[in-house]
C-alpha cells in the first residue's frame, strides 16, 4: 500500500519494490485521505505500507480505543520527512509491526538507514536516520559554503555519493553548480551529523532554518520536542517575516482532542525538555489538519502564507484557522 503518489521520488519506488518481491499487488489511492487509507489497509491487508509521517499521524487520529485492530503488515516504511520518536512508537503500537525509517532524496541519495532502528531513538540531538550502508551510499558532513568535510559530531550539510547518485544534470550546468561539489558529491540541503558510531542524525533543512535576530533556529528540532506535548497530534514549524527580528518562529498545530494547546503551554513544555527560550514559537496557528503537497509532504509554504498576512511588529500571537479554510 503506497500512500504517496507514484510521481514523487519516494513513490516512484512502488513498482520496483513490488516487482522485486517476484510480483505482487500495488495498492494506490486516488489521493491520500486518512479514512481511505485505513479502509485500504483493512480491505487489502498489505504486507508493507509506505508513506510520510504526517500521513500516519492523520491515520492515528482516526483510530480510538474502540476501533477494530488493524491487520498487521510486515513493516511500516516511512520517509519524506523526519520521523520523531513519539510518532514511531505510536505507529508501531497501532499497526502492530516494526516501523522503518528511510532517508534519501530525489537526487539518488538513496540511503536505507532505518533498517537497524525499527523505532528510531533520539537523545535530543537530531532524528536518528540510522547507519548508512556503504554499498548503497557514502555519507559525509560538510561545510555548506566550502564543502570541506567536518569533524565527527559537527553539524553541517549532509552530502552523498555512490552508485545510485546521478553524475550530473543533463544540459543544466547551473543545477550542477548548485547541487554538486567538485568531488562529485550530491548536496542534499539537509543538516545533520555523524556520531562516534557512524550513525547519521538529521537535524533539519538548510532552507528551512529560521533566523531570528541573527540566531539560527531549526524548525525540525522544535517540532521533534512538541510532538510529545499531550495536546499536540501534529505540528509543523515555519518562519514568518518580522520587521524587528527578521523572522519569528510559528507553530502550526493540529490539536489532540477538542482543546487546543496554548502558546504558553507549548513554551512550558519546551522549557521542561531543556530547550532554550529563544527557540520557542512566538506564533501559534491551530489547524484541523496539516496541508500536504502533491508529493505528500507537509506544505510549509501554504502554512507560511496563512500566517504572513497577519504578522505584526511585536508580541506573540495565536490564530485559529477556520475549519473551512484550513481543511
Amino acid at each position: 500500500l503506497f500512500l504517496v503518489p507514484l510521481a514523487s521520488a519516494f513513490g516512484s519506488n512502488g513498482t520496483a519494490v513490488t516487482l522485486a518481491r517476484h510480483g505482487g499487488t500495488l495498492v494506490l489511492l486516488d489521493h491520500f485521505a486518512p479514512d481511505a487509507a485505513l479502509a485500504a489497509l483493512r480491505e487489502h491487508r498489505p504486507t508493507h505500507v509506505l508513506g510520510v509521517p504526517t500521513m500516519v499521524r492523520m491515520m492515528l487520529e482516526r483510530l480510538d480505543a474502540g476501533s477494530e485492530p488493524l491487520p498487521a503488515p510486515t513493516a511500516l516504511v516511512l520517509g519524506g520527512a523526519p520521523l520523531d520518536e513519539t510518532t514511531a512508537a505510536a505507529a508501531a503500537k497501532a499497526f502492530g509491526c516494526p516501523v522503518v525509517n528511510l532517508y534519501g532524496s530525489a537526487d539518488g541519495v538513496n540511503c536505507h538507514t532505518g533498517l537497524a532502528h525499527a523505532v528510531p531513538p533520539t537523545d535530543g540531538s537530531g532524528v536518528v536516520a540510522g547507519l548508512p550502508d556503504p554499498r548503497v551510499t557514502e555519507i559525509r558532513i560538510a561545510d555548506p559554503d566550502t564543502h570541506d568535510a567536518l569533524a565527527e559530531g559537527a553539524v553541517g550539510e549532509i552530502i552523498s555519493r555512490g552508485p545510485m547518485s546521478p553524475l550530473c544534470y543533463v544540459g543544466a550546468p547551473d543545477l550542477d553548480a548548485r547541487y554538486r561539489t567538485p568531488g562529485g558529491w550530491v548536496r542534499t540541503g539537509d543538516l545533520g551529523f555523524l556520531d562516534a558510531d557512524g550513525v547519521l542524525h538529521v537535524v533539519g533543512r538548510l532552507k528551512e532554518i529560521v533566523i531570528r535576530g541573527g540566531a539560527n533556529i531549526s524548525p525540525a528540532e522544535v517540532e521533534r520536542e512538541l510532538t510529545s506535548h499531550p495536546r499536540v497530534r501534529d505540528v509543523v514549524c515555519v518562519g514568518v517575516p518580522d520587521p524587528v527580528m527578521g523572522e519569528r518562529l510559528a507553530a502550526c498545530v493540529v490539536p489532540r482532542g477538542e482543546e487546543a494547546p496554548t502558546l504558553e503551554s507549548l513554551g512550558e513544555h519546551l522549557s521542561a525538555r531543556g530547550m532554550e527560550r529563544r527557540k520557542h514559537p512566538e506564533r501559534l496557528l491551530v489547524v484541523p489538519a496539516v496541508p500536504l503537497t502533491a508529493a505528500g509532504k507537509p506544505d510549509r509554504a501554504a502554512l507560511r502564507d496563512r500566517l504572513t498576512p497577519s504578522v505584526t511588529a511585536l508580541g506573540a500571537q495565536v490564530d485559529r484557522q477556520p475549519l473551512a479554510e484550513a481543511g
